[in-house]
């Protein structure tokens, strides 16, 4: 019997509840997991005004992993805080970790890359103020911060057997903050002699994503930065439906699909659950590395074969991708694929 890994599912917001159940349906008859299920986000709020249960971080603190459709937040002034922020800050979750690949025949631009983006400080700590007519949003860079995030983005990059890392930065305009990003980098990637270190300035990094995707394969960048690059490789990849990413920290890690709530199109059926998909192996990916699980890994990449196929061969393919297949149509491909894999 393989190792069960006690896994917390938070359906989420808008499409979370129908992607959320298709990456389910794909992993559930593996056995590996026991599955409990947990509410938290802007509908758990109107129901009981409360964003998430009392117990909320009690119960992912007691989990081997997390899997976690998109939370919605309030706009502006009112509301709750941003309940993805919380859980990253709450349990240390440093590192956003999201592979986005192009598909060939499916997507416009057929890449692999990875994007290690730091997850708890830059801009988005949240710390703001006002005085008269100006606002000011605090940006916070520690050497601590910068130093285990290019280190996690170099040991993962060597790992998976990547041989170029590229480090994004703003360094020619913010000397301090970015420019310590910068040098933390520099110095940990002389303890990497296998792996090609360079590092790019954001603007031409994304203006040389959008020309030449396939010649990046690992990125680690700052908080912000990392947000609109990991969009922009969805963009090229052809949907924000085909990126999965994982929140990872030293004990704590939750996993999710890049993409939002998607109110417009909740409860059609048509919602790509790729995404979903890919982030669910990647928590095989990770509770296999982290426990030495030689069965689990393998699952994971028989999973990875199985999207390829569904998509390229099989050509399942939902609307975003030009296709007519509904949310459960791919899922069921999948698990199809998979099951004759395994």
């Amino acid at each position: 019997m393989p190792r069960r890994y006690h896994v917390v599912v938070i359906p989420g917001d808008g499409i979370g509840p129908e992607v959320i159940a298709a990456a389910r349906r794909v992993i559930e008859p593996l056995g590996f997991f026991e599955l409990e299920e947990l509410e938290a986000g802007l509908a758990y709020y109107k129901r009981t005004g409360r964003p998430y249960p009392d117990d909320f971080l009690d119960r992912l603190r007691a989990a081997d992993a997390v899997l976690k459709g998109p939370l919605a937040t309030p706009v502006g002034p009112g509301g709750y805080r941003s309940i993805n922020v919380f859980i990253r800050q709450s349990l240390d979750l440093y590192a956003n970790l999201r592979p986005c690949r192009g598909y060939p025949g499916v997507s416009p631009r057929v890449f692999n890359m990875v994007i290690v983006r730091e997850n708890t400080e830059g801009l988005y700590t949240g710390i703001e103020g006002s005085f008269r007519d100006q606002a000011v949003a605090l940006k916070i860079v520690t050497r601590r911060g910068s130093e285990r995030i290019a280190r996690f983005a170099l040991d993962y990059a060597s790992r998976k057997g990547y041989r170029r890392i590229t480090a994004v930065h703003k360094a020619n305009i913010l000397k301090l903050s970015d420019g310590l990003f910068l040098e933390a980098f520099r110095e940990l990637a002389r303890e990497y002699p296998g792996i090609e270190a360079d590092d790019m300035i954001v603007d031409a990094a994304a203006y040389n994503m959008a020309r030449t995707p396939e010649r990046f394969q690992v990125i680690v960048t700052l908080n912000l930065y990392g947000d609109i690059l990991s969009d922009l490789a969805a963009g090229l990849a052809g949907s924000l439906g085909l990126c999965g990413s994982g929140q990872i920290g030293e004990r704590y890690a939750v996993f999710e699909p890049v993409h939002g709530a998607g109110f417009d199109i909740a409860g059609k059926g048509v919602a790509n659950p790729v995404a979903a998909i890919h982030a669910a192996r990647l928590m095989m990916e990770h509770l296999a590395e982290r426990h030495g699980d030689r069965r689990l890994a393998e699952a994971a990449e028989k999973l990875d074969q199985a999207v390829e196929k569904t998509l390229v061969e099989d050509r399942v393919l939902t609307p975003d991708l030009g296709g007519t297949a509904k949310t459960m149509d791919v899922a069921e491909n999948v698990a199809r694929r998979l099951g004759e894999m395994l």
